[in-house]
Order: structure tokens, then sequence, then C-alpha cells
């Protein structure tokens, strides 16, 4: 693979985000769009919850996590992020020896820089396989929980569930399937 392909590019991650801000835009507007979703989400998403509320929130949860970690797993050169955070965490503990505000300082905080940007690129690939997908579902978690109205273990709307249970399943899914 040459460089470029090692970096990434933002092109891909900022048609994937254009797409996914049109689709939630468009979602009620678009009846194609909200219809289709709502077809293929309401048997499967919905019956989950329909069935028990936390229950299958929570399986709604752990199966969304588990695909965004097997595709930043499998959509990400895992060797070369593996390398890359090795690169930038021997330079941040070289960084802590130095002075602030001396020129080994200055030049090594820029190299840190120049180490940040490709790394940045090519953790933000998955977005383009996972940003569209998950656009649909909120819009439709948005719409399910309109009508359905419930705060999760008495406190929690359904974002924050989700958002907590997403960083917990992703954290514990990332460390078992070793992904950076």
């Amino acid at each position: 693979m040459d460089s470029k392909g090692k970096e990434g590019s933002f092109r891909g991650v900022f048609i994937a985000v254009l797409i996914s801000v049109l689709i939630a835009s468009f979602y009620n507007s678009v009846s194609l769009i909200k219809n289709s979703v709502e077809y293929v989400l309401n048997p499967t998403a919905g019956a989950l919850l329909n069935w028990n509320l936390t229950l299958g929130m929570t399986i709604i949860v752990l199966i969304l996590s588990l695909f965004t970690t097997i595709v930043q797993k499998y959509m990400t050169d895992q060797e070369t992020l593996k390398q890359m955070k090795k690169e930038q965490k021997e330079m941040q503990e070289q960084l802590k020896k130095l002075e602030s505000g001396s020129k080994e300082h200055t030049e090594l905080s820029m190299k840190l820089m120049k180490v940040m940007g490709p790394m940045f690129k090519l953790t933000l690939r998955p977005i383009i396989y996972t940003a569209i997908p998950l656009i649909l579902l909120f819009r439709w978690f948005v719409d399910y929980f309109t009508r359905v109205p419930f705060s999760f273990l008495g406190f929690l709307s359904w974002f924050w569930f989700y958002f907590i249970g997403t960083i917990i399943f992703t954290s514990i899914l990332r460390k078992m399937m070793n992904v950076v």
C-alpha cells in the first residue's frame, strides 16, 4: 500500500457525512426513505423494543457496538495504527521530559502533530461504512420513542441509554477483539 493509502483520505468520510446529513434532512419529507427504514426496522428493532424496552434496547446497543467494532477492525490498517500509537506514546513521554517552551519541546510537538494527522484520517475511515446506517437508525429511534415515551432506568432518555451503553459495550468488544 502506498503512503497515501496508509494515511487515508477525508474525501470518502466527507461524502458519507454529507449523504448522512441529506438523508437526515429529508427523512420526513421523502416518504421513500422513511417508509424503507420503517419497513426494515419495525419488525426487527421495533419487535425487540415492543417485547421488552430495556432489554430490547440493550440488545440493539450491543449489536450496533459489535457492528461498529467489526467495521473499525477490518476497515482500518490495525498494524499501522498500532505503530503510530506506539510512536505517539513515545513522543509524548519524551515531551514530558523536556522543558516547556524549549526548542526541542517545540520541535517534538510539531513532529507529534504530524503523526496525529494521518492517524486521525485512518481512524475516521470506518465512518464511510457506518454513518448512513446509524443516521437512519437514529431517525427511526426518534420516531419510535416519540410514539412510545419511556425513560430507561427511571431517568435516562433513549439517547443517553444508547450513548452510555455504546461506550461500555464498545470498550469491552475492542479489548476482546484487539482493536486499536
